[in-house]
């Protein structure tokens, strides 16, 4: 009985044979490290997107640039400005040169405006005739001050900061103007900055 048992014991299990448990364990780790690779690859944008503004702290971008010259805005008219967005590359194209409204009050006072509507972003349209920026998209109206005057926007146009050196009319760019910056904490109709 004892030599039964004993070549009962010595019967080899084949699912337990060296090479096929071998076999097994190589290809789940091929498994794990290609899941890996494939996870690494797909989090890298994702790591980058989030951690990027932390490792560019480049301010370059936030400073003056040029409208125009004073020239290109008669007194007392609204015209339509351009500027270069200093935030951009290469590829950009005609995209980083962005639009600006430009009112001149008295040759020594200006308003520059965001193109766009307070309630949706579209951009607006000067109408001199009637002297108002009317917004095609949902009939946002504001006066010529930039003030609302009617429809959907819940407030006045927004307005960037400017300053005149020489023959130039600058505006701080960089960042848009929006309710929580400074270049639109300014009640419409009020000059934002004057140098």
């Amino acid at each position: 009985m004892k030599n039964a048992l004993k070549d009962l014991t010595n019967i080899k299990n084949p699912m337990k044979e060296p090479s096929e448990y071998s076999r097994r364990k190589f290809i789940m780790w091929l498994a794990v490290a290609v899941n890996g690779a494939v996870g690494l690859v797909l989090a890298v944008p994702v790591i980058g997107y989030v951690l990027g503004p932390v490792f560019k702290r480049n301010l370059e971008w936030n400073h003056w640039v040029p409208v125009g010259n004073l020239e290109q805005f008669p007194k007392g008219e609204t015209r339509l400005g351009q500027y270069r967005n200093p935030d951009t590359t290469p590829a950009d194209g005609q995209t980083q040169n962005l639009p600006c409204w430009v009112r001149n009050i008295d040759d020594k006072q200006f308003q520059v405006f965001a193109i766009n509507c307070a309630h949706m972003e579209c951009p607006v349209h000067w109408f001199p005739q009637s002297k108002l920026f009317m917004c095609p998209c949902h009939g946002g109206v504001y006066y010529q001050d930039g003030a609302r005057a009617a429809g959907p926007p819940p407030r006045g146009l927004y307005e960037y900061k400017y300053k005149v050196i020489g023959n130039q009319l600058l505006i701080w760019a960089g960042e848009l103007p929006t309710l929580s910056t400074q270049a639109s904490s300014a009640k419409p109709g009020s000059s934002p900055c004057l140098g």
